[in-house]
């Protein structure tokens, strides 16, 4: 790759990084979420194409530069940040030691795989467990029988319409865009284009485009519930995926010149920290009070539904949301071999609540993704663990989120409290 020599032993390592990233995309498809480098670097990478063994000896090189004399003067030398970006790197290149050798035909548990691509592991759960959550579940909802018929009978009265999904979300994205800038400073020139598709395995996702631009989409495969509006619009874009890789190219990439945020490789604990801040940020953008009172002002509106019902929606989503980790469970079973598909179905209906149709939007995600499941849920907790308690040490939570937005750290690394 033709670049200009770099002086700190860390520069040198952070441009073998992109090259190695950018050589395992070219065996991997959808392993480059983004790059937005120069594109001559690109295309000799892919023109030498290296192979998987090449990228996989080329990974234990860079690791032991990572770890070497030069890197340890130039961290002691620096300000503190510079440790957080060898440690980061660090993190980054194992990933790809590990996503090689899954290519490569490596078999490894469901656990062993999440550590090694994401540095967390999903805690366990059990099958009683979930079936008290669900058990609490159906107290919460009216009529009897059994959970999933009801539960999708009553969430099938908060539907959007098809013709109003454009206005409702456009008004959730205007909403978490001005809550965002009023505290996060921005480039002038960011945007995003919104678009609806179909035939996706997810229900939304932000392709970053670099220069400070976004495009997200929302699938409509599937009919699209009102809370779905305000998650989208934050987890999506503000302050969620369009806000970190913004600052990340604003702050690091541009203002550092940190080659290693030109190129975001999926697969690596990058994306535990993406998920978890943009999970956890709709409720940074939003907290509950404020959320339902947005909700009941301008979102049910929006949609056509019935405002005087938001209380009732939103305490059966808090319920629902303990749920969550039956799906990482039901990936785990069936990843490990535990379970064959047909019995994870049928798992994913009885504890994770679905119904057949979402049970099979759900597997085609666990089959594409496999555990990238677990940034969803365990990322969001970790980063609220973290923020929740410098807020109660007197910090300032947009504060704090901001700066886990803007450096370069590693979640699970991270420790609670202060």
């Amino acid at each position: 790759m033709p670049l200009a020599s770099p002086v700190r032993p860390l520069d040198r390592c952070a441009r073998e990084y992109v090259r190695l990233v950018l050589a395992l995309g070219a065996h991997d498809p959808g392993y480059v979420d983004a790059w937005y480098g120069p594109a001559a670097w690109l295309d000799e990478v892919t023109a030498a194409r290296p192979s998987l063994e090449e990228v996989g000896v080329a990974v234990d090189t860079l690791q032991a530069a990572l770890e070497g004399r030069d890197v340890d003067a130039e961290v002691a030398a620096s300000e503190p940040i510079v440790a957080l970006r060898r440690t980061f790197l660090h993190a980054q290149v194992g990933a790809i030691r590990t996503r090689v050798a899954l290519l490569r035909g490596t078999r490894l548990t469901f656990d062993q795989e999440s550590a090694g691509l994401y540095r967390a592991v999903s805690p366990a759960v059990t099958e009683e467990g979930c079936a008290a959550v669900v058990d609490d579940l159906a107290n919460a909802l009216p009529g009897t029988g059994a959970v999933a018929p009801r539960l999708h009978a009553f969430l099938d009265r908060f539907l959007i319409p098809p013709d109003r999904l454009d206005v409702t979300f456009r008004a959730a994205i205007d909403e978490g865009r001005r809550r965002t800038l009023a505290r996060i400073a921005l480039p002038a020139d960011e945007s995003f284009t919104l678009e609806y598709v179909t035939g996706k395995p997810w229900g939304g996702y932000n392709w970053y485009q670099g220069q400070y631009r976004s495009l997200i989409q929302v699938n409509t495969d599937l009919p699209c519930f009102v809370d779905r509006a305000v998650d989208l619009a934050c987890h999506e874009g503000y302050p969620g995926h369009h806000v970190y890789n913004v600052l990340l190219e604003q702050r690091l990439a541009r203002g550092r010149g940190w080659v290693e945020f030109l190129v975001y490789p999926l697969y690596s604990p990058q994306s535990l920290v993406a998920e978890g801040t943009a999970n956890y940020g709709i409720d940074v953008a939003l907290p509950p009070d404020e959320r339902l009172a947005f909700e009941r002002d301008v979102i049910f509106p929006a949609a056509g539904l019935d405002a005087s019902e938001v209380e009732a929606y939103y305490a059966v989503l808090a319920r629902m949301r303990r749920v969550s980790y039956a799906g990482n469970e039901a990936a785990r079973r069936y990843l490990d071999g535990r379970a064959t598909r047909a019995e994870t179905l049928r798992w994913l209906e009885a504890y994770a609540l679905f119904l057949p149709e979402r049970a099979e939007k759900r597997m085609s995600f666990i089959e594409r993704y496999r555990s990238y499941v677990i940034n969803y849920n365990v990322g969001q907790d970790l980063v609220r663990d973290y923020v929740e308690a410098r807020v109660r040490d007197g910090q300032d939570r947009w504060t704090v989120f901001e700066a886990l937005l803007a450096t370069p750290v590693v979640i699970s690394n991270l420790p609670a409290a202060a």
